[in-house]
């Protein structure tokens, strides 16, 4: 299994296609696992470069305390070890506050900037509803393996669910089977709650592509609205589903990243 040492962890990644890179981050609590949908579309196209962060499923936990600022370095360093100068970068939710890291840490190695449900964070972001937030509160009291199930039920939509039960039974199975210790979700979390890079994002200048989905709850598409906005020449793609509208409505989601990041390459 590939694994390279970073900051004192041991770091599972790996490499998938040929041509340019790619690299895909993932969001709260996951890992890799998570672009099972994205990663067969996408290195057909991208090298693509997926990783479980430190701590998380089969990388250990790193020395140097999680923060969104530390992973983006994390994924500088795992470029350096690739020997690649730039990439395309995609984060999805807590992975998108880490994409926006990188690219403002990194401009001159960001080819260009995919940011999936998620924000800028600060006094601008819409938080969940009064309803998601108090069943995110109250699933601390379930034990573990159910917490997860209820939390990962809220990133879905309803309809979704009930038509694809399956899918997302086995979306939970890749999640229990990754295991994440309380401690470093916990610091995810905190990371989360505390990311604020309204006042930098306008210097981001890789070319952007803001996607959200209209139903989703845990990250209301305004942020995605607001982010698009806040970022000079950013485009906003809204499509259908939940926070997980990449699992929900992969096909249009990866056909619309897969465009956006060719025009890009091919200039």
């Amino acid at each position: 299994m590939p694994k390279l040492s970073i900051d004192g962890a041991s770091i599972y990644y790996e490499v998938h296609g040929e041509g340019a890179p790619l690299v895909l981050i993932p969001g709260l609590g996951t890992g890799l696992w998570l672009w099972f949908k994205q990663t067969p579309a996408f290195a057909a196209h991208f090298r693509t470069i997926v990783f479980d962060p430190p701590g998380v499923g089969r990388s250990d936990k790193s020395d140097v305390a999680f923060s969104t600022h530390a992973l983006a370095a994390t994924v500088a360093k795992l470029l350096d070890a690739l020997g690649i100068e730039h990439a395309h970068v995609l984060g999805a939710s807590l992975g998108g506050f880490v994409a926006q890291e990188f690219a403002l840490q990194f401009p001159q190695r960001t080819e260009s900037l995919v940011l999936c449900c998620t924000s800028a964070g600060g006094e601008r972001h819409v938080p969940p509803d009064a309803a998601v937030l108090a069943a995110y509160a109250s699933n601390f009291a379930l034990a573990a393996a159910e917490r997860i199930r209820q939390n990962l039920l809220l990133s879905f939509a309803p309809s979704y669910v009930a038509e694809q039960g399956a899918e997302v039974e086995r979306v939970l199975e890749m999640r229990l089977s990754n295991v994440v210790p309380d401690e470093v979700y916990m610091q995810q979390a905190r990371a989360g709650q505390t990311f604020d890079a309204a006042a930098r994002v306008s210097e981001i200048a890789a070319r952007t592509l803001v996607i959200t989905g209209d139903a989703d709850r845990v990250v209301p598409a305004e942020n995605s609205a607001r982010l698009a906005d806040a970022i000079p020449g950013a485009q906003l793609l809204v499509i259908p589903g939940s926070h997980m509208f990449f699992i929900e409505a992969a096909a249009q989601f990866n056909a619309a990243v897969v465009a956006f990041l060719e025009q890009r390459s091919s200039n």
